[in-house]
């Protein structure tokens, strides 16, 4: 069963298995993990539009098209697959990954959308290194927590702000390095301290444009600005070109609306090259604040709305 959203509802409905193209698989669905951008519309849904909702998810490999080589029958994956929350769903080989062992499929359901977001951002667009120093807004949302533990992964330092002190105080507990508790564009000065005047190498910036000059602000020499969600609603901003043209700086999105298959295969296969062993050994875990069955999407999404999580919202019992 898939539900489909239009125009901010969600609504069951009954829909035949499908059956897998050449390059694809049919996966029965273990875990889903729940994403903002899955609500809104004018982003991923249309007002006037019905789309089945989901994503990112992980589940069972039942059935492989004929040119599918990497998996077999039976084999774990995890992936960006469209329509995810659902009893089966299609997946293309090139965008699934295996699950590790050991990962839950809560853990799984929930890795897929922000740890290859959070990978393009720190590492094919962001050049963190090790000793870089990075901050992310918005620290708490599943992009941020990925953000944080690549970050710390890679050997660089990480300042977060959230509008929570206890959701701070819990990131704090697993490698945040200064926590600063703000949801308004004043944590200029605290960057600047805590950097000791150079600013930072990359921001994350996952509330949108209220903040956004002020990231730019806490920016240093050749720094780099990630821009990921915006859920402040606020869509513009200045610019200060003359820091802009001074420092060097570079702006950029992450998103895959306009993205190739190829460029997302490329992003996956990076992934599982360089950050899915450290999945493996337990370094990188997603965070799952909470698991919600089923039939109580609505209650997983009033959570998500209410801003009131940390890490990510899975839906289980798909299948």
């Amino acid at each position: 069963m898939n539900t489909d959203e239009t125009q901010s509802r969600t609504e069951l409905r009954e829909a035949p298995v499908p059956e897998p193209g050449p390059r694809q698989m049919l996966v029965r669905v273990r875990a889903a993990g729940l994403n903002r951008g899955e609500f809104i519309i004018g982003g991923l849904t249309k007002a006037g539009s019905a789309k089945p909702l989901g994503i990112e998810g992980a589940g069972e490999v039942v059935k492989v098209g004929a040119e599918v080589a990497r998996f077999a029958v039976g084999e774990r994956v995890m992936g960006r697959f469209a329509g995810a929350m659902a009893d089966y769903v299609l997946a293309n080989e090139a965008d699934a990954m295996p699950v590790p062992q050991g990962l839950s499929w809560e853990e799984a359901g929930a890795l897929p959308v922000t740890y290859l977001t959070a990978h393009d951002m720190l590492v094919l667009q962001g050049g963190l290194r090790a000793g870089g120093w990075l901050l992310v807004t918005g620290v708490s949302s599943g992009v941020g927590v990925a953000s944080l533990q690549i970050a710390r992964a890679l050997g660089a330092k990480v300042i977060g702000t959230s509008g929570s002190r206890e959701k701070l105080e819990r990131l704090q507990a697993v490698g945040l390095d200064v926590a600063i508790c703000t949801r308004a564009p004043d944590f200029h000065a605290q960057v600047m301290d805590a950097t000791a005047g150079a600013g930072v190498n990359l921001v994350v910036n996952n509330v949108g444009g209220t903040v956004f000059a002020e990231c730019v602000r806490c920016l240093a020499f050749e720094g780099r600005l990630a821009t990921v969600g915006y859920v402040d609603g606020v869509l513009k901003s200045e610019i200060d070109l003359q820091a802009l043209h001074a420092k060097r700086l570079v702006l950029f999105g992450v998103s895959q609306k306009m993205t190739s298959p190829a460029q997302k295969a490329e992003g996956v296969r990076r992934f599982g090259a360089e950050m899915l062993p450290l999945v493996a050994q337990g370094s990188l875990r997603p965070l799952v604040d909470r698991a919600f069955p089923f039939e109580e999407l609505p209650a997983a999404r009033a959570l998500m709305e209410a801003n009131a999580h940390v890490g990510k919202i899975v839906i289980t019992g798909v299948a």
